[in-house]
Order: structure tokens, then C-alpha cells, then sequence
């Protein structure tokens, strides 16, 4: 039987997943909305899903200073620890 945890880490990635979607269409709108749907999307991912984790990391390793940006915006403790 399925722990409830992990249904509901499910239902997170799925949210996840619906807000990159919806994002081009928010992006239409006025304003910079979209790109904040479509980061509210992949903070739900990439907490929630191993795969996205590790996309994640890829990602900070060829690009270190997006990374780290990046981490700023999730509010991750890894980039207040890092010397720069």
C-alpha cells in the first residue's frame, strides 16, 4: 500500500508540472508574472523529485553562477555558505 507521503509528494510534482505548463500563458499577460509561476513550478519539482534534483545539479555545475542565483531565489542555505 502507497504511504500518504508519498501521495502527496505526487500531487506536488504534479502541481509542479502544471504551473511550468500555465506559465507561457501567464507570461502573455502584463507584467512578469510567468516567470514567477514558472519558478514557483520548478521549486515544487526540484524539492519534490529526485530526476529534477539532479537536472538541478547538473545545471549548478556547469553554470555557478546561475546556480547560485538560483539558490538565492529558493531561499537554499547553500548560498549563504558559499564564499564568493
Amino acid at each position: 500500500m502507497e504511504k500518504p507521503r508519498s501521495r502527496w509528494r505526487v500531487a506536488l510534482m504534479a502541481l509542479g508540472w502544471l504551473l511550468i505548463a500555465v506559465s507561457p500563458l501567464v507570461g502573455v499577460i502584463p507584467g512578469p508574472g510567468g516567470i514567477f509561476v514558472f519558478a514557483a513550478g520548478a521549486v515544487l519539482l526540484i524539492r519534490n523529485s529526485g530526476w529534477a534534483k539532479r537536472r538541478y545539479v547538473m545545471l549548478k555545475r556547469r553554470w555557478p553562477k546561475i546556480g547560485r542565483a538560483c539558490d538565492k531565489a529558493m531561499r537554499r542555505r547553500k548560498w549563504t555558505t558559499e564564499t564568493n
